[in-house]
């Protein structure tokens, strides 16, 4: 049992006002009792204003007037538009709640990365899938596990149409917005991961080659433009002692929030960042860029 919140809520001022914005954070961050919804403010006024009326939060007309109502910062946005704002949010002392990737390029995840460490403030990353109690017990048993090999997917059909078949999205495709998950967890269950290589193209379909420090292999299939029932994202390992198998498909992501909301909060009282920090986002764009076809 989780233990009950006994420190001051974290006041976390949201930056976006799209449909990942709407779905979880403004309602995950609200809902406390560890955070407290300080603000919204997005590049579309009405956006800002409808997602704030939804959870009884104030709208601040421009990012430094956020900035000035919090003590943290999440991010629903673009990755271009995360990077330019959340190298700000750091020089400003604001701990950072970010998306993946850290920014649409190397570069600018390294601006970011630079800014945190000047700063010093405590970063996490929304790997949306680590914060599952379930993807916790397949990475504890991947530890003990000697893999020769692995093979791996994240498909879905959301860039055919609908709320998040934004322009990022389909400027980028899959590697960007669902290779981090694939290459954090690969990189966790099988090994360090030494390089990747990639062929096929982002916007369709992307299959990732990793060669792992420990001498195994595994595979990534990537696409965002597949019409499937549900999501899919499977991985499954093989070595001498046998297979060890991973699958969302029956994961309730519900139990991932207030598992993320908590210890975000708990880092930041505590002025300590976790390992999905803003090193980890690092690191995964470093083996994007690799992956690039």
């Amino acid at each position: 049992m989780t233990e009950s919140w006994t420190g001051r809520p974290v006041r976390v001022g949201l930056v976006g006002a799209g449909p990942w914005a709407r779905a979880m954070h403004a309602r995950m961050l609200a809902t406390g009792p560890e955070t407290e919804l300080a603000g919204v403010w997005a590049r579309r006024p009405e956006g800002a204003a409808e997602v704030a009326a939804d959870h009884g939060a104030p709208v601040a007309s421009s990012f430094d007037e956020l900035l000035d109502r919090c003590e943290a910062v999440a991010f629903a946005v673009p990755p271009a538009v995360q990077a330019e704002a959340a190298v700000r949010a750091a020089r400003a002392g604001k701990a950072l709640l970010l998306e993946k990737p850290l920014g649409p390029d190397l570069a600018s995840a390294r601006a970011v990365t630079e800014a945190v460490e000047e700063s010093g403030v405590v970063t996490q990353l929304v790997l949306t899938k680590r914060y599952h109690p379930a993807t916790r017990a397949f990475l504890a048993e991947a530890r003990e596990f000697a893999a020769t090999g692995a093979r791996s997917c994240y498909l879905h059909g959301a860039f055919l149409g609908g709320e998040f078949a934004t322009s990022w999205r389909l400027e980028h495709g899959a590697l960007l917005d669902l290779g981090p998950h694939l290459l954090d967890l690969l990189d966790l269950a099988v090994g360090p991961v030494a390089s990747v290589r990639g062929t096929g193209d982002p916007r369709h379909w992307v299959e990732l080659t990793c060669e792992h420090e420990n001498g195994a292999v595994s595979q990534a299939s990537l696409s965002g433009t597949v019409r499937l029932p549900r999501a899919r994202t499977r991985i499954e390992l093989f070595g001498p002692g046998g297979e060890l198998s991973y699958d969302t498909a029956d994961l309730d992501h519900e139990e991932c929030w207030p598992v993320l909301r908590r210890e975000f909060a708990t880092a930041v009282r505590a002025g300590r960042s976790t390992d999905t920090d803003v090193h980890r986002g690092l690191r995964l764009q470093e083996l994007l860029e690799q992956a690039l076809p």
